[in-house]
């Protein structure tokens, strides 16, 4: 087959700089919206996710399996568990168990202040350092009991929506009229922890004035999760609850669900009136080109390579377009802090974001050719020629 040559389709880009201009920016802008989509889909899921090999297990009270925060547990329960369970990861006879208070509390910036901060807390021992590998301190120290003191996370400024700055060490917040000082800082990449704050678990029972736990974590060894689901069935005095911590992770994610796809069908749609606001855009471009069309066939050009030509015009087009979509979401939305109730999570341009925005962006330079192509191939060579 008689084939027009490739450099034929890139000098047509430049015959009309204004009609190319425009189905650049209506292709970026589709492309643009989809990648927003995606990575704030992605970074939520990322947040909300543990490995699948975690061997975490978290026990709280029957009835809460949904929310920690509304968990009630006896504070004996560590003990218990360390003592009757056996099977529990140990390094050097400590054996990896973390009693956990999690709490919503509202602080404010300083004594005066009345504008409230609303933060998620979680009252640890050394233990979590120990359950929770993903935890790294980056700045400063461990929180030390009886000295209101907290750590917080790399997130936790955008939680309680203050700067970076007023998070430093050596700063103050304020809860119950009572200063507490920061002294480190934590990250916790990819879970939702990232976006708390942390403070011995005693110090937390005394704010809250709290007898109970919200949760135990434990790490297993030898034992499975069969065994500490039997245990909490043997302990029904503890009214205890066994659930995986992925699994745990993964319940959540499935709660913000309608979320997700609320989003995803407002990008779509959006995108779907981008669509055909460049398909009118390609039936302007290609209607003013019959004639060309129609000279093409009388010089022995077949319609599948006219139709192929103009799939690379429109390609080209969309690839630049897709450059240029990802460049802005780099720029603009790549790590763009996102808060919701359980805590921040960051829009994440991951390999398979970008991956769904150039698959958008090359379905728009083939589709988006192939119907005004067709209406104008479909017209006798005589016709097009004749045509102004």
């Amino acid at each position: 087959m008689k084939m027009l040559p490739f450099d034929y389709a890139v000098r047509n880009l430049g015959r009309s700089p204004r009609r190319f201009l425009a189905i650049l920016l209506g292709n970026a802008l589709v492309v643009l919206l989809i990648l927003a989509a995606a990575a704030f889909v992605e970074g939520m899921r990322s947040s909300l996710s543990i490995r699948n090999d975690s061997r975490n297990v978290i026990l709280l009270a029957t009835g809460s399996e949904e929310s920690i925060e509304r968990s009630e547990i006896p504070a004996t329960t560590p003990g218990i568990l360390a003592a009757s369970l056996p099977g529990i990861h140990t390094v050097g006879g400590v054996p990896f168990v973390s009693p956990e208070v999690l709490s919503a509390l509202i602080f404010f910036e300083d004594a005066e202040s009345s504008d409230e901060l609303r933060a998620v807390v979680r009252g640890i021992t050394p233990g979590a350092f120990l359950v929770h590998d993903r935890i790294e301190i980056t700045e400063g120290r461990a929180a030390r009991p009886g000295r209101n003191e907290i750590i917080a996370g790399s997130l936790a400024a955008e939680k309680l929506g203050l700067s970076e700055a007023a998070l430093a060490i050596g700063e103050s917040l304020w809860f119950e009229g009572e200063p507490w000082t920061i002294v480190g800082r934590f990250r916790a990449r990819g879970t939702v922890m990232d976006a708390e704050l942390w403070m011995p678990l005693t110090d937390l029972q005394l704010a809250t004035k709290r007898d109970g736990l919200s949760s135990v974590v434990i790490r297993l060894g030898d034992a499975e999760f069969a065994d500490v689901d039997a245990f909490t069935k043997m302990r029904v005095d503890l009214e205890l609850s066994a659930i995986r911590e992925a699994e745990y992770y993964a319940s959540l994610l499935r709660f913000y669900r309608p979320i997700q796809i609320m989003i995803w069908v407002t990008a779509i749609l959006i995108a779907l009136a981008g669509i055909l606001g460049g398909l009118n855009t390609l039936y302007s471009a290609f209607s003013a080109r019959v004639r060309e069309i129609g000279m093409l066939q009388s010089l022995g050009y077949p319609r599948r390579a006219i139709v192929f030509s103009l799939i690379q015009e429109a390609s080209l087009a969309s690839a630049v377009a897709v450059f240029l979509a990802i460049l802005t979401a780099k720029l603009l939305l790549d790590g763009i802090a996102i808060s919701f109730s359980m805590g921040v999570f960051q829009l994440t341009l991951s390999s398979t974001v970008l991956a769904s925005g150039g698959a958008v962006g090359l379905f728009l330079g083939i589709a988006g050719s192939l119907p005004p192509a067709w209406r104008c191939l479909r017209m006798p060579i005589p016709e097009s020629l004749k045509s102004l």
